[in-house]
This record gives C-alpha cells, sequence and structure tokens, in this order.
C-alpha cells in the first residue's frame, strides 16, 4: 500500500506558472508543496543553457510577485506561506552556463555600454533579491545537479543552503577572456569563505568539483547523484521544527555581514568598464565558449558532454 503522506505530496506538487497573473513562462517551471510549504523554481532556458534576457525577465517577474507578497504566494487562488525557495535546473547534466556570451560580444563590439550595464543590473536585481531572502521569512536553497558557471555558480551561491550533487561542477572561468564574475560571486565567495580564498578562486579559473567545494565550506550538503531532490527534502523534513530559528539564524548573517545593493552595482560598474578593455584575442576567446556551449546544447549535454565542455574552458 502507497504512503497516504507520500501520495499527498506528490498530488500536491502542482504547477502553476499560468496563476501568476497573465504571465505564460516558458523558461522557468514553477511547483509548489503546500505539505512542505515549499515553492520551487527550476529553470529551463531556450537555446544555450545560459541566462539569456527572456530568463532573467521570467525570474525577475516571478520573484518579484513573491517580494511584494511578503513571501506568500499565489497557489489556487489562495497566497500560501513559502518557508522553502529551492532554485534549480531542468536541464540533465547543467545548471547553468552563467552569462549570456554571444550577447556580450555583440554589445562589446558595438561599444554598447547601456545595454550592457541593463543586462548586468537585470542579472543584480535577480540575485541580490535572493541573497536578501526576498526581504521575506524564507528559506532559499539551491539544487545544483551538473555543471554551474559564472552566473549559473553566482545564481547558487545566492542562496541560503547550497545543496549539490557529487558529479556536479561549479567555477567562474572568466578570467580565461580576460574578465572577472561581476554579478555576486566576489560579494558571496568572501562572505562565505573569505577574500583571500575567493579571489583565488576568481582569478584561477579553474572548475572545482563538488567534493572539493564541500571541503572548503562553499556547498552546504553533498548529495550523491540523482539523489539531490531527495537531500533538499530531507533537509526539509529534518528541520521542520526549526524552520522559525533557522531563518531567524539566516536574518542574523546578514545582519553580521551584511551586503548593500549598491555594493553589488558598484563591483558591476567595475564589470562593465572591465568588459569594454577587452581585445580581439579576448573576444575571439569568448566566441570560442559559445561555439562550445552551442554543440553541447546540440547534442542535448548528458553528463559527459558537460564535463567535456569544462575541459575545453580550462584549454581555451
Amino acid at each position: 500500500m502507497i504512503n497516504s503522506k507520500i501520495t499527498d505530496q506528490i498530488l500536491s506538487k502542482v504547477k502553476i506558472q499560468e496563476l501568476f497573473g497573465q504571465e505564460n513562462f516558458t523558461q522557468i517551471e514553477l511547483e509548489y508543496s503546500p505539505t512542505t510549504k515549499t515553492l520551487w523554481n527550476f529553470m529551463k532556458p531556450r537555446g544555450i543553457h545560459c541566462f539569456n534576457i527572456d530568463l532573467l525577465k521570467e525570474i525577475r517577474i516571478n520573484d518579484e510577485e513573491l517580494e511584494t507578497n511578503g513571501g506568500l504566494f499565489l497557489h489556487n487562488g489562495e497566497l500560501q506561506p513559502v518557508d522553502y525557495y529551492v532554485v534549480a535546473s531542468k536541464t540533465p547534466g547543467v545548471f547553468n552556463y552563467g552569462g549570456d556570451l554571444a550577447l556580450f560580444s555583440q554589445l562589446i563590439k558595438e561599444r554598447n555600454r547601456t545595454a550592457l550595464l541593463e543586462y548586468a543590473k537585470l542579472c543584480v536585481d535577480c540575485v541580490y533579491s535572493r541573497a536578501v531572502n526576498y526581504l521575506s521569512p524564507l528559506i532559499t536553497i539551491s539544487l545544483v545537479q551538473g555543471d554551474a558557471l559564472g552566473g549559473g555558480f553566482e545564481t547558487a551561491l545566492s542562496s541560503n543552503i547550497i545543496i549539490a550533487e557529487r558529479s556536479a561542477r561549479m567555477g567562474l572561468p572568466e578570467i580565461i577572456f580576460n574578465l572577472f564574475p561581476g554579478m555576486g560571486a566576489y560579494s558571496f565567495l568572501a562572505r562565505r569563505i573569505g577574500p583571500r580564498i575567493a579571489e583565488e578562486m576568481i582569478s584561477s579559473g579553474n572548475i572545482y568539483a563538488a567534493e572539493d567545494l564541500h571541503s572548503m565550506g562553499v556547498i552546504d550538503i553533498l548529495a550523491e547523484d540523482g539523489e539531490g531532490e531527495r537531500a533538499v527534502s530531507d533537509f526539509i523534513k529534518q528541520n521542520g521544527r526549526r524552520v522559525n530559528g533557522l531563518r531567524a539564524m539566516y536574518e542574523c548573517r546578514r545582519h553580521f555581514n551584511p551586503l548593500s545593493y549598491k555594493e553589488m552595482m558598484d563591483i558591476t560598474e567595475i564589470w562593465v568598464n572591465a568588459a569594454l578593455k577587452l581585445s580581439d584575442k579576448d573576444i575571439h576567446i569568448m566566441n570560442r565558449i559559445v561555439r562550445s556551449q552551442i554543440r553541447q546544447n546540440e547534442i542535448k549535454a548528458d553528463t559527459h558532454n558537460s564535463q567535456q565542455l569544462t575541459k575545453e574552458l580550462i584549454a581555451a
């Protein structure tokens, strides 16, 4: 006989993207579980698995709604509380490859500082709101099941808790094309593991295994491959009676080492200025990475192919 509680959880985990006003999301998939008061946001970008502008806009529309409602989520026509907000990916082997490098290349060639800054600001808006828990009494979780590079890694870092499967890889490869990650990496890593190690990670461009990041204190929970969602559920279940205390603890963390929107935007301005100084050779390397991402997308990147991309990034 099937456990009735498990059945209830499965049946109550309803897709509700159509309930957000008149928005019809195509690049994110939202699920809400009333049983655990958990909201899931699964990214499923079109084309290359990166943060294209439309994906960013959908994330922001959803998150602004949550923020405006004080952490309440519209479910079956009624606003319901959210204790946990999980970001994950629907793409096997890939969490997110990060910024839209093809767009970067185009805007840099055009010397279009305004558009480059607008894109960067949209990225900051998404991760900053998450970093401050949407000014709401909820806990944020990143579930990484695959590669999280550049802005993908920054997104993972913006949550209170990072859960990653063992085969996941994360890194900040921007230095390969003579740039740096400008939408949160320094701010988030320095607060987690200190400025010196953060700078080592950024300046090396290395891609790290999840197990190594767990040992470094970057990742909170290491799950076996295929067990990521169960690890999230176990964390929520284990902390069911302590959620109020956990929320307060993470709020204390924000007060102890506060992160301001101004800090993130100041760093993003530095990123834009640096991007506009890239040479033709730097842009060429960036375009090589874009072509590699396109190849991975064409063959529906599985774990092996995703790891092949990280090898190509290192060799660039």
